[in-house]
């Protein structure tokens, strides 16, 4: 029963960012490995409802750091995903399909988020 609590604290604790929910979203559609470059244009497609050819630059950078210095790191020190740094690509992990049913169910709350998240 411990167990199941630190799972659901975990996913609660990663789904508290619009942009994580929206890498695991992709994540747990797609199931593959993507690169860095597939997971900033998904958030900018999801977040801001916005085309990559709409977007600016500026924004996709931002949207881009922000991955790379803050969310991904944390979803790969709670072991969800793998980060190839030199080659920027994320893989999805066991412990990620571990907890596929508590994110399933905490992002199909989230309103802004249309089903699926996919590329």
């Amino acid at each position: 029963m411990e167990e199941i609590a630190d799972d659901f604290n975990t996913v609660l604790d990663l789904c508290q960012d619009r942009y994580r929910r929206i890498v695991l979203a992709v994540l747990v559609e797609e199931q593959r490995l993507l690169t860095v470059n597939d997971l900033t244009k998904t958030v900018l497609k999801h977040n801001h409802q916005t085309s990559i050819i709409e977007g600016c630059i500026g924004r996709l950078t931002k949207i881009q750091l922000s991955l790379l210095h803050t969310h991904i790191p944390k979803l790969e020190m709670e072991g969800v995903i793998e980060y190839d740094r030199e080659r920027q690509k994320v893989k999805p992990t066991e412990q990620l399909d571990q907890l596929q049913p508590y994110l399933s169910a905490i992002i199909n709350l989230d309103p802004g988020l249309e089903e699926p998240v996919g590329l």
